[in-house]
């Protein structure tokens, strides 16, 4: 198992998140206050995430798997906004990144490890009630184990696509400077919701009790 000082730390991955969500639409309004069109404001705010990747690969010489996901799906909507041309469309271009997202999070269920798995065990492994038992055990050993992350991570994939929904309204109905500051908003929404559920299922669930070697008894 890799060693914890090995792994990201969670308030160096807040940091992280906090910068990539505000870099953009910092970079947005100053932009438009410059003078420049929507559509060159929106593309230039969509790189910041991208940087933020490209010098996680420069320090580390890898993308762990969901960086590898958030970095794909980036591209992929930076292509397809530049192929559209639309001003409408590239506001709602988190919005269909998000979805896709969701969507994938669903598609990974049923796969060797579910999404939330991958990004929560750098996280969570032998961090936090733990008894020093590796994830890999546990996936193995315990059943509930590996129901838990399954639920956990049809829980983000409905609440991404819930997001999603939202976002692509607010883009093709709201004034249009005012989407991306409302779009970042509602960010910290989904994400403390989602913290705040799965909080209380992993709880309830009896992760914990399994990650400290107690057991569910299935």
């Amino acid at each position: 198992m890799t060693a914890p000082s090995a792994r990201p730390g969670g308030r160096r991955l807040l940091l992280t998140t906090l910068i990539d969500i505000a870099a953009p639409i910092a970079l947005f309004y100053g932009l438009r206050a410059a003078g420049a069109s929507t559509f060159l404001a929106l593309l230039a705010g969509s790189l910041s995430p991208a940087a933020s990747v490209a010098v996680q690969w420069v320090r580390a010489r890898h993308l762990d798997a969901m960086a590898a996901f958030v970095a794909g799906v980036m591209l992929l909507s930076v292509a397809a906004s530049l192929v559209s041309g639309s001003t409408r469309f590239m506001l709602a271009r988190d919005g269909w990144v998000t979805g896709l997202a969701g969507l994938c999070f669903l598609a990974s269920v049923r796969a060797r490890r579910p999404l939330v798995f991958l990004g929560g065990r750098p996280l969570l492994e032998g961090r936090f009630r733990s008894d020093g038992t590796s994830w890999d055990v546990l996936w193995e050993r315990e059943p509930s184990f590996r129901r838990i992350w399954r639920v956990s991570t049809v829980i983000w994939g409905i609440a991404m696509l819930a997001d999603a929904a939202a976002r692509i309204v607010m883009a093709y109905t709201l004034p249009v400077d005012a989407v991306p500051g409302l779009g970042g908003l509602l960010w910290p929404v989904t994400l403390v919701l989602l913290q705040l559920v799965n909080g209380v299922y992993y709880e309830v669930a009896g992760l914990w009790r399994l990650t400290a070697g107690a057991g569910t008894g299935d």
